[in-house]
């Protein structure tokens, strides 16, 4: 269960014709990539729920804290990319310093994780698409007591033919939506600091208030093993948003998972990942202190206040429009960009058999034009029908755990393999990567009890399904298989007989 595959291997399982991946991207690609994957939701949905219900003017606090854990996590990313350049991103990490059955749980954690955010952020564009049709068009048919959100269906369709025809197109169209959106957040930032007022950042930190939606099961598992209760606002709820706005930096590390596809990944990968970062980063704390400037955060209480809410309120119609429209823009690059991530994690299972080799097969555009389709439909189906609520938080989880176990990785492989070619370095190692993993598991202990459940009933179905099917049909344990075969079969070779006549 813990054989390792080497760097060596998945290196060279990249040039295998059925299943190879075409070279396309630059760092400039990368770091579109990933700003087009990380601005969306942050902004344009998440920040005024957040500062409304859980954590105030202080919302923006929580996105540095957010991105502190994600800054370190990202230098770990950084060096295992560009000494690792294989589609996967933690899974072919995981693979490669704690094992196979490792990075099946990695690699199933990471579906989950893909699969959510497609499906939620469609959920999110629909929404908007809603708003900048006037609602003269209601995305959400319903048929009975059944609800089916048709504008989730066709962003999740348009991506998908996108990344079958061929990843440097999904990368130009990217660049266009995200130049659209980065006009549009340009524009919240000048606009709405005309409507700024400091009096409505005091309280910075807001009174903590109990709260119906934060007790029981929905109460974070800090607060319940500290006894505190359920409560908003305060430090708990502070504590609280860092680990709900980490959401809005998820994809990131998507960036890596394209590092097969990038002509030189040593160079690229972490100039991608820091590039894009640094830039999100500084434009989340921008909007989200002139959004709770602009007006009190009690007037974001509901939980549908996004935004575009803040403009609403002061009457300013036009930007309420304008900001809707860069939203579909900005929405639409992360669900590509989640989509891609999603097939690259399949695709590089499949390869190694831990899914049906067949979904590794790439077509005359070099992508996995079937697990493309079967993505597009699964997600469509979810995005159609399923009403999500708290089912938000399951990404959260999801991508902490593989920060953790990304960031444990790095002074494993620097241990057992410093022989490798390494593009980036972590600095200051153990301690940066060790720091990186204790602020994830603090992002963690911070998420509800009832995600925990659920992710721990996602995992328990992973091991079934590795033990099932994966264990058996793995291509290293295959290859290890054969190997142990063909030795005892050469040792009972009998030594041959003297020739007679010699």
């Amino acid at each position: 269960m813990f054989r390792t595959k080497s760097v060596e291997q998945s290196i060279r399982d990249t040039d295998e014709p059925d299943s190879k991946l075409r070279k396309d991207l630059t760092a400039r690609d990368l770091t579109i990539f990933g700003v087009a994957v990380v601005i969306g939701a942050g902004i344009f949905t998440l920040t005024a729920r957040t500062a409304g219900t859980v954590a105030g003017p202080s919302v923006s606090l929580a996105f540095v804290f957010a991105a502190i854990a994600c800054g370190l996590t990202a230098l770990c990313y950084a060096e295992f990319a560009s000494t690792v350049p294989v589609a996967g991103s933690a899974y072919t990490f995981a693979y490669a310093t704690f094992g196979e059955v490792i990075a099946w749980i990695i690699g199933w954690d990471l579906i989950l994780e893909f699969a959510l955010a497609v499906s939620v952020v469609a959920k999110g564009w629909s929404q908007y698409l809603g708003e900048v049709l006037g609602g003269v068009v209601n995305p959400v048919a319903s048929i009975g007591s059944l609800h089916f959100d048709w504008g989730a269906v066709v962003i999740i369709a348009i991506v998908g033919v996108l990344l079958a025809t061929g990843t440097k197109l999904s990368s130009r169209v990217s660049a266009v939506a995200v130049a659209v959106k980065l006009a549009v957040i340009a524009l919240v930032l000048v606009v709405g600091a005309t409507y700024f007022k400091a009096s409505n950042l005091t309280p910075y930190i807001p009174p903590a208030q109990p709260s119906q939606q934060a007790g029981g099961v929905h109460q974070s598992l800090f607060s319940f093993l500290t006894g505190s209760g359920g409560t908003s606002f305060g430090w708990y709820g502070l504590l609280a948003a860092a680990s709900l706005v980490f959401f809005a930096f998820v994809g990131f590390d998507v960036v890596a998972t394209t590092a097969e596809e990038t002509r030189n990944p040593q160079r690229d990968v972490p100039r991608g990942i820091f590039g894009s970062l640094a830039i999100v980063t500084v434009l989340y704390v921008a909007v989200s202190l002139v959004l709770t400037g602009m007006v009190p955060y009690t007037e974001l209480a509901s939980g549908n206040a996004t935004l575009a809410t803040a403009f609403a309120i002061h009457g300013v119609t036009w930007a309420k429009n304008i900001i809707s429209i860069g939203a579909l823009a900005g929405l639409s690059t992360v669900v590509m960009v989640m989509f891609l991530g999603q097939t690259r994690v399949l695709f590089a299972m499949a390869r190694d058999g831990l899914l049906p080799r067949g979904l590794a097969h790439t077509g005359k555009h070099g992508t996995p034009v079937r697990l493309t389709v079967i993505v597009g439909v699964v997600c469509a189906l979810l995005a159609g029908f399923v009403d999500f609520g708290t089912l938000e938080e399951m990404v959260n989880i999801g991508t902490l755990v593989a920060f953790v176990l990304v960031s444990l990785g790095v002074p494993i492989l620097r241990r057992t393999r410093p022989d490798l070619k390494r593009g980036f370095r972590v600095p200051l190692v153990p301690v940066v990567p060790i720091l990186a993993a204790l602020a994830c598991l603090w992002l963690m202990l911070n998420l509800s009890i009832e995600t925990w459940l659920r992710f721990v009933i996602w995992m328990a179905a992973g091991i079934v399904i590795y033990f099932a099917y994966s264990r058996r049909h793995s291509v290293l344990g295959r290859a290890h298989a054969t190997a142990a075969r063909s030795i005892p079969a050469a040792e009972s070779i009998p030594a041959a007989e003297p020739d007679p006549v010699g």
